[in-house]
């Protein structure tokens, strides 16, 4: 067996520093993309949400929850405590609870006190903890999901609500523990997610890039460098990773709301979790989810999880309704709120848990036309 060289942390950790400066260069030379997310951040038209609190989930009530390998996750409630009914959201991929901020606002009125809404940052994500990296898996999700759901909602009618990789932990959850679905899971929605073949969607071009296989090596033995230099290529990335978020107008707020969330994501999470995503195959979560009243919805312009696997997702849930939205890209339940507001009032309708004791009915009378919309 060969000797290891005496130098040999220092020529690592040189490499390292060298990794990480190709990766940055490499970057910076994608700078006519810059462009592209510019004319999809500054659209020339009024930005209606210029006022908009997006502070409101950081005034519900909070809590920390402990994962069984000891990540603190942040967690927010909304709704009376003992409501009969929780709905708890998760969220994707460099995001944070705040990506649900419309659902938020816009359905704690018409679900009244019947129904409590519980919302939390992910593993390595916004407020939570950072987690080791050979935590960052997606049954890991599944596994910290379920710990929410013991802490938070110990008993009762259960709806789960995923986004992206959020949609992947419930999935993951699923398969790890379909006693608890079967007791207590009533209706599952699945939004702009896959449960496996990621790797055949638009995300997996990211995660075969060799840059992307430098930028891992670089995190490993030069993460405080590839955190350093975050900030000086956040101009580059911002642009790239906002215009697979969105298509078409979008108000400039939004944009920056969304940006924000994704500049909070320490590099090394973004790193290990795309290890995860192309991993993830959660098709054995199926049968258990089979049963339930579902909502499966897809952005047609989603570069991310194109809506084809969504299709092949809504084929395996008998009782899924697939909706196509026409006019939206990865972060649709953003950049379309009451349409999808109007598919989870209508998933709760569908469950059966919409209807004696919860309030505001009223409030659900212009959501058919949005309903119509979504389903064209």
């Amino acid at each position: 067996m060969r000797a290891r060289p005496q130098g040999f942390p220092r020529i690592t950790a040189l490499r390292g520093g060298l990794a990480a400066a190709g990766v940055l260069g490499a970057l910076a030379g994608v700078h006519a993309l810059r462009r592209v997310g510019a004319t999809v951040r500054w659209p020339a038209r009024p930005d209606d949400l210029r006022e908009e609190d997006f502070g409101l989930l950081d005034r519900d009530r909070a809590r920390t929850v402990a994962t069984d390998d000891g990540v603190a996750l942040a967690v927010r409630e909304c709704g009376p405590e003992n409501a009969p009914v929780t709905v708890v959201f998760v969220h994707g991929f460099c995001n944070t609870m705040e990506s649900f901020h419309f659902q938020r606002r816009g359905l704690e009125k018409p679900w009244g006190r019947g129904v409590r809404m519980v919302f939390f940052d992910q593993r390595g994500h916004g407020r939570s903890g950072e987690p080791g990296l050979g935590s960052c898996t997606v049954p890991q999700l599944g596994r910290d999901l379920a710990a929410v759901v013991r802490a938070c909602a110990p008993s009762g009618p259960l709806v789960l609500v995923g986004h992206s990789m959020g949609g992947m932990a419930i999935l993951a959850a699923a398969a790890q523990f379909p006693e608890l679905f079967a007791a207590r899971v009533r209706a599952v929605a699945l939004l702009s997610t896959a449960a496996a073949e990621v790797t055949s969607a638009g995300i997996p071009a990211l995660l075969r890039n060799p840059a992307l296989d430098g930028f891992r090596f670089a995190v490993r033995v030069a993460p405080a460098l590839m955190q350093a230099g975050w900030g000086a290529t956040r101009g580059v990335i911002t642009p790239i990773l906002h215009a697979s978020s969105f298509h078409g107008d979008v108000s400039p707020t939004l944009s920056r709301m969304t940006t924000s969330m994704i500049d909070r994501t320490p590099i090394a999470t973004m790193v290990k979790f795309l290890e995860a995503l192309k991993l993830h195959d959660e098709s054995a979560a199926l049968p258990t989810l089979a049963p339930l009243p579902s909502l499966v919805l897809g952005g047609i312009h989603d570069l991310v999880i194109p809506f084809r696997n969504s299709r092949a997702l809504a084929e395996q849930l008998p009782e899924a309704d697939l909706v196509r939205v026409t006019d939206a890209a990865h972060m649709v339940h953003m950049q379309y709120p009451e349409l999808v507001n109007a598919a989870l009032d209508r998933l709760l309708i569908r469950s059966g848990l919409a209807e004696d004791g919860l309030g505001g009915r009223n409030d659900r009378n212009g959501w058919n036309d949005q309903w119509k919309t979504a389903r064209g």
